[in-house]
């Protein structure tokens, strides 16, 4: 399968992280995440990205997202100072903010931005 491929060079990269949820044995769930590094625009010192957050449809609604999601932000809180990511407007911004999130428009409107600053 080449995404397994795609996957297995990624967690080989220090500044990638792919977490992983199953129910025995059963891959139900994944998030992936970037240490992006200096962020010179911002003139911050290091910027984080959530690439990717996903639970199987028929599993959602029953943890699984917010375990990633506490796991992506134990992760970055440890790498950046900012972490930031998109989220559709109606199918993921939804999720985010009912986990305290909270979107600001971008330049793509129906994607708002959400970012948690660690504070370092």
């Amino acid at each position: 399968m080449e995404s397994r491929g795609y996957f297995e060079e990624l967690v080989a990269d220090p500044r990638w992280v792919a977490l992983g949820y199953d129910d025995d044995g059963e891959l139900i769930g994944y998030a992936a995440v970037q240490d992006y590094g200096t962020h010179l625009r911002a003139g911050r010192r290091h910027h984080g990205r959530l690439h990717d957050l996903y639970v199987m449809p028929e599993r959602r609604r029953g943890g699984v997202g917010r375990a990633l999601m506490d796991a992506v932000a134990e992760w970055a809180s440890t790498r950046v100072r900012h972490l930031e990511w998109q989220g559709h407007h109606e199918r993921a911004a939804p999720f985010y903010e009912k986990l305290g999130y909270r979107g600001e428009p971008c330049p793509q409107p129906d994607y708002p931005t959400f970012e948690i600053d660690f504070g370092r």
